[in-house]
């Protein structure tokens, strides 16, 4: 498994909290998501490549950066 950290604009609830776990799971159902709400950070641990995570997070709607 690799970890990755993402700086994530557009979060701002817990239900953001969840589209962004639920999106992530979609493409690793393994993966462990963390992510911090306040510092717009969400930090994955996945067998999925780097560019897979974070275009499952952009396709939910979420700027990644």
């Amino acid at each position: 498994m690799s970890q990755y950290q993402f700086q994530v604009t557009g979060m701002s609830c817990g239900h953001c909290v969840r589209a962004v776990e639920e999106a992530v799971q979609g493409v690793d159902p393994a993966a462990q998501v963390k992510v911090e709400l306040a510092q717009g950070q969400v930090q994955v641990e996945s067998t999925q490549p780097r560019e897979a995570v974070a275009a499952a997070i952009a396709d939910a709607g979420y700027t990644v950066q």
